[in-house]
């Protein structure tokens, strides 16, 4: 029997004074989408942020970054067994052109407005804020081709730090130190992959996962796991430092979540426990089965910042964070929500399982149904 251990606020739906709070958030967050909005909501402090350097203190350093071709390649992982899980399923939704943003975190902040500190970018599903409900998750639409993905994928969104945000004076934005203009991904890449030990089983509806450590500056590496890098040089992975990509190259931010899941709960009290990485040989801990692991790939085309003189010449850039985790690439982090349709999840399990390519991203398999 699946536990669906979580706090109460995501339980029940949200009144309709949290709904009103949430959605005048939400508006406000979304003042970079061009006529979007109404002009009277615009900060009259955006237009004179223009070329401005980011104030000292607030990061991120020319120690952020690093080259990645003097980055040594990763060694390869181990071959997968003969019972193993070979195949993957991609699911394609998007690259949040619609700049779907929040400051919120249903997963580790439900209920509380504003509870990351940080502004998300979401795709998938188009209901979520902080006090969206199980029903709101469901009854949602979502950007993902196949609309029986109605899962939440979200991570802090990657700004060019030129001073030109169009939320200078709102919490999670420039209130909090998270300055400059907010970058749409140029690709994203949803890849759900097998075990390289044996088969996995489904994911339970609504599970929750996060990977990576918002705080992770602070309270150290140790769960710190999103990684960045370079296209044609993606065998190179950083974890605490930005990459600085030769000409040609855009920067990736990789996010691997766990697919080792203890069959009881859909969520933990830490919001982790409930789930773990795989050994190196990729087995599960005792008590967990395999699940599905997801890969969230997302591509910036984005310039190779001038790191000698702080990002005069070309603007640095970094992930939104907590005040007080001043810009860390180690930050990093995603979070997922499952809300798959059981049909759709029972597919994916049989894609992986026998080895096949599928998904909904122009490969064979799976294709999109209809709205």
């Amino acid at each position: 029997m699946v536990r669906n251990r979580r706090r109460s606020p995501t339980r029940a739906r949200r009144p309709a004074r949290a709904r009103n709070r949430a959605a005048l958030a939400a508006a406000v967050l979304l003042l970079a989408g061009a006529g979007l909005v109404a002009a009277h909501l615009r900060s009259p402090q955006a237009a004179t942020h223009a070329g401005r350097v980011p104030p000292a203190g607030n990061g991120p350093v020319a120690s952020d970054y690093a080259d990645i071709t003097a980055v040594p390649p990763r060694a390869p992982a181990p071959p997968p067994e003969a019972g193993a899980s070979r195949g993957t399923f991609t699911s394609d939704c998007g690259v949040n052109a619609n700049r779907l943003f929040n400051s919120d975190n249903l997963i580790v902040a439900p209920g509380v407005a504003n509870g990351a500190h940080h502004v998300h970018d979401y795709i998938g599903n188009q209901a979520v804020d902080a006090f969206a409900s199980d029903e709101d998750l469901a009854g949602a639409g979502t950007s993902c081709a196949d609309r029986r993905d109605k899962s939440s994928y979200y991570w802090p969104v990657l700004r060019v730090r030129d001073g030109r945000e169009r939320d200078a004076g709102v919490p999670g934005g420039g209130a909090e130190g998270n300055t400059g203009r907010i970058l749409t991904p140029k690709e994203v890449t949803l890849t759900f992959q097998g075990n390289p030990r044996g088969k996995v089983i489904a994911m339970p509806r609504l599970l929750r996962i996060v990977t990576g450590d918002a705080k992770a500056f602070v309270n150290g590496p140790g769960d710190a796991n999103a990684s960045w890098s370079c296209t044609g040089y993606e065998d190179r992975q950083l974890t605490d430092k930005y990459p600085l990509c030769p000409p040609g190259s855009d920067v990736v931010r990789t996010f691997r979540f766990p697919g080792c899941w203890d069959g009881r709960d859909i969520d933990s009290a830490n919001h982790r426990t409930h789930m773990a990485f795989t050994a190196e040989d990729g087995s599960c801990p005792p008590g967990f089965r395999p699940v599905p692991r997801l890969v969230q790939r997302v591509v910036y085309g984005v310039r190779t910042p001038s790191v000698a003189d702080g990002g005069r010449t070309v603007p640095l850039f970094a992930v939104d964070s907590f005040p007080e985790q001043l810009h860390k690439p180690v930050t990093d982090h995603g979070d997922f929500i499952n809300v798959f349709d059981d049909d759709l999840m029972r597919e994916m399990v049989d894609c992986v399982n026998s080895g096949r390519t599928c998904g909904t991203s122009g490969r064979s398999g799976t294709t999109p149904t209809s709205a």
